[in-house]
């Protein structure tokens, strides 16, 4: 069972101030996300959509990119935040994003209301494939 620390909770914050900036037109869905690093340094990311949809792309995907373009490696936590009935859950291609550049973060889900959720990512993705899946 994973519980919801301080640590955690402020990632979630990050992730909901990271919502406010997302650009979402065409979806109106605004979602926000915060990736933490080992080194303690977090990214925020929001979904930008376009009108050439897949150009679109998601928060969770935005704050670990951010995180690699700043050269971090280790993501420790990863949170995701948005306006649903129950704890946001990242789609299927975040999933497998998560899988390989965050492989061992732990991923909170929530939404606006509190309710939230704490899972790895080998339970979101059970397997899922990353560059060792190539190596034999």
């Amino acid at each position: 069972m994973h519980t919801l620390t301080p640590d955690l909770a402020d990632l979630l914050a990050v992730a909901a101030a990271a919502r406010q900036r997302a650009y979402c037109p065409y979806s109106r869905f605004a979602v926000g996300a915060a990736a933490l690093t080992a080194s303690g340094v977090t990214f925020p990311g929001c979904n930008i959509e376009n009108a050439a949809y897949p150009s679109t792309i998601c928060a969770e995907r935005v704050a670990l990119f951010n995180a690699y373009a700043a050269g971090e490696r280790e993501i420790v936590a990863l949170a995701v935040i948005a306006d649903t009935p129950g704890p946001v859950s990242p789609c299927g291609g975040c999933r497998q994003v998560i899988f390989e550049l965050a492989p061992r973060a732990i991923v909170v889900m929530a939404n606006l209301r509190g309710a939230w959720r704490v899972a790895l990512i080998g339970e979101l993705l059970p397997d899922g494939f990353s560059s060792a899946s190539f190596d034999e």
